[in-house]
């Protein structure tokens, strides 16, 4: 009897550290990726280029687009924050598209795509807004980084580690291409490799 109930203590004790990690480091940040499966995600044309591996959404194979479909906010997301953990390998390119939609083929065509490169052959490198902001400067392969892309109306700004490289307003005369309402990630071509990791989202109020 003793023996269980000091088990029984240890485990309420783990539950209760773990239970106040989580909400410490929470603070309104909801997680969209479970580090174990791809529930709640939908691939485009080659699924085969996403898998996950050590808690990692891996991304290496022939292009294709991986959609948040999840119950998250029902994957409607307008105002947020969104993070992510991301690492490339040499020569990989990738990138993360906001507020955009589920298309079968092709490159989403809907929002804007935030850049993942670092040394691959195209100048555009890690957290330009693709075609809109380019960033020359490039990031370190073999290394995680955080990704950190904030949203508020037609305004887009975008960090790197500590460092802002985008902070981009759509002209208001102009129309938006903030059209849809969820995330993806890319898989660009088959010899690029890219791991994301602790993908979170936070809504932001009016």
């Amino acid at each position: 009897m003793k023996t269980i109930v000091r088990l029984a203590t240890v485990t309420l004790g783990l539950a209760a550290c773990t239970n106040g990690m989580t909400m410490g480091q929470s603070d309104g940040w909801i997680p969209l990726f479970d580090g174990q499966t791809l529930n709640g995600w939908r691939a485009s044309e080659n699924p085969s280029t996403f898998s996950v591996q050590n808690g990692a959404i891996v991304v290496h194979g022939p292009r294709a687009h991986l959609f948040y479909e999840g119950p998250v906010m029902n994957a409607q997301f307008k105002d947020f924050e969104l993070k992510a953990d991301v690492l490339t390998k040499p020569a990989a390119n990738s990138g993360i598209f906001i507020r955009t939609a589920f298309q079968q083929t092709g490159w989403p065509s809907q929002g804007y795509e935030v850049q993942v490169n670092n040394s691959q052959s195209d100048w555009r490198r890690t957290g330009s807004l693709y075609a809109v902001r380019d960033v020359r400067e490039a990031g370190r392969d073999n290394e995680w980084f955080t990704m950190h892309v904030v949203v508020r109306g037609r305004r887009v700004q975008v960090r790197v580690g500590d460092r802002q490289t985008v902070d981009y307003t759509e002209p208001a005369d102009s129309a938006t291409r903030l059209t849809g309402s969820t995330i993806a990630l890319q898989g660009h071509d088959p010899a690029s490799e890219v791991h994301y990791r602790n993908i979170m989202i936070r809504p932001l109020s009016d």
